[in-house]
Parts: C-alpha cells; structure tokens; sequence
C-alpha cells in the first residue's frame, strides 16, 4: 500500500520535521509497502479553475496522478493567520472528489501559538469530510515550543503522539482497503 506524505506550505521547514517523524515510524508497519513525498514548494501547481485534470499543465496533472494512485495520506499544514495555506487548499481543488473516497487521512498541523489547533476542526477536516476519507480521529497539533532554534522537533510527547497517529492510521489503511473492495463488489 502506498501513503502519500503532503507538506501543504511552500515556505518553512517544521512540517517537513513532523513529516520525517511520521515517515521513520511509519517504516515499522508491514502493510506500508511504499512512501512517497509531495512538498508544495517543489511544484508550480497550476490554480484551480474547474478545468478537467487533463487540460492542465504536466507538472500538475503529475501531482493530481500521485494524489488519486495512494492509498493513504498524511497531511502536514502549518497555519497561517488562524487557516491553512493557500497551496494547500488549492491542492484539494484540483483532486476530484471521488479520488480520495474512502481512503485514510491524518493530520499534523504546527501554528506559532497553541489557539490556532481549531484550525483543524473548523477547516481541513470539513474538507476531507467532502472528500469522505477516512479521517483519523486523532491528529498532532504543534507549536514554536514543540521545536528547536534550527525547527528540529525535540519534544518526546509529540514524537509519542505521532506514533499513536501513525498506528491508528495504519489500521485504518486496512480497514480502508476492505471497505473499497466491499464497495467495488457492491455496484
């Protein structure tokens, strides 16, 4: 099963830090045969603009594929001005909404203060809700505190929570899998 580990910002680097934290423990999970990468900053996605997938450009059409080929996906947004950045929501405007259908998202979210982990709730899971993943129902908010003067995440209960994510979401790629086939066999 592949997992697609998105750094929703384009700028900054504590969500790659939580990201390389989820990747080492999600390495401890046999049903998690491939990890794959998609930082926003790598890319020049297109907006969003209703067009249909193949009337935008390679590079976006190549993001859109690696998005509707997982199995899985966690997201790592920071939060800027009490929401998620830009890029990250015109991500979810370019996938079609049957792409993720079903399959399983967890979340991690850093923000400068511990108010913003609202965020989450109001925000980017009423958006995956649309979607119907299958959302975790636990998720790792973090803050500056959580980091070092170099952004290298140092606290030990987030690490442990991160692990708790990651084995919460593992059972559900699972569980995932199964309710796709009984779908598939249902039509």
């Amino acid at each position: 099963m592949k997992v697609v580990l998105i750094n929703g910002t384009v700028v900054g680097s504590k969500t790659k830090a939580l990201l390389g934290e989820v990747e080492s423990q999600l390495k401890q999970f046999s049903a998690i045969k491939e990890i794959e990468y998609i930082h926003l900053e790598d890319y020049q996605l297109e907006f969003a603009d209703g067009r249909s997938k193949e009337q935008y450009a390679d590079e976006t059409q190549s993001v859109i594929n690696r998005i509707e080929d997982a199995d899985g996906y966690i997201v790592a947004t920071p939060i800027f001005q009490g929401s998620i950045p830009g890029a990250l929501k015109n991500l979810f405007d370019l996938i079609s909404p049957k792409a993720m259908k079903y399959k399983p998202v967890a979340i991690l979210a850093n923000g400068g203060t511990i108010q913003h982990h609202l965020v989450i709730e109001n925000q980017l899971k009423p958006i995956l809700d649309y979607f119907r993943c299958l959302i975790t129902p636990n998720y790792v908010y973090t803050y500056s505190g959580h980091f070092s003067i170099n952004n290298e995440l140092i606290e030990h209960d987030v690490k442990e929570r991160i692990n708790e994510l990651v084995r919460v979401f593992s059972h559900y790629m699972v569980m995932s899998k199964a309710i796709i086939k009984d779908n598939q066999l249902n039509k």
